[in-house]
């Protein structure tokens, strides 16, 4: 049966990886076994998805992007260029931790920056927006933005990504889609 994804002759993939028609893997860049890997996901050049990792519909990863064991990705997240998952949260060469990697969460269409850590354990909201080099070290709100180390949110943002500004009635628009967005009670939901 022929594969219905692309994998670059230089991509190692292990045994086992459920892989979604139309997704691209790209120059060493290495599968490892039990992954689950969605339709139309794009996985850049030395990127490295580590075993039983969920990946949704339509990921965007870039190069040099670590993946390890117990992250869950949905639908439509952007991984930027060099940004890493932990999965242990008290790492030792000396002791073996395997078996206690903790779960990350990055709900659908959530962007994380280039250079960006997200400390395990920590998981992502809905179109949350982690800036370029932040480190997350806590629980990111559906719609955040955050920056910084470590990550401290400045502000909201829409799902097409640009930053919202909220009226005295808490109401927002994004100039980009025209949707509308309601802040209450510190948190952001779509009209």
């Amino acid at each position: 049966m022929e594969k219905e994804y692309f994998a670059h002759e230089t991509a190692v993939i292990d045994e086992g990886c459920e892989i979604g028609k139309g997704t691209k893997i790209w120059h060493f860049s290495h599968i490892m076994s039990h992954c689950k890997i969605g339709e139309k996901c794009n996985i850049g050049q030395n990127v490295v998805v580590s075993p039983e990792v969920v990946l949704g519909k339509n990921v965007k990863i870039q190069n040099n992007v670590s993946i390890y064991t117990g992250v869950i990705c949905e639908d439509d997240v952007f991984l930027g260029p060099s940004m890493v998952f932990t999965n242990v949260i008290n790492p030792r060469s000396g002791v073996n931790r395997r078996g206690q990697y903790a779960r990350t969460l990055v709900k659908k269409g959530a962007s994380i920056g280039a250079n960006a850590t997200i400390v395990c354990g920590n998981d992502i909201g809905e179109y949350a927006f982690i800036g370029a080099g932040a480190v997350v070290t806590k629980y990111v709100p559906p719609y955040a933005l955050v920056v910084g180390n470590p990550a401290k949110q400045i502000g909201w943002m829409s799902e097409y990504g640009h930053r919202l500004k909220f009226d005295d009635n808490g109401i927002a628009t994004c100039p980009e889609s025209g949707e509308k967005y309601k802040l209450e009670n510190n948190s952001v939901k779509k009209l």
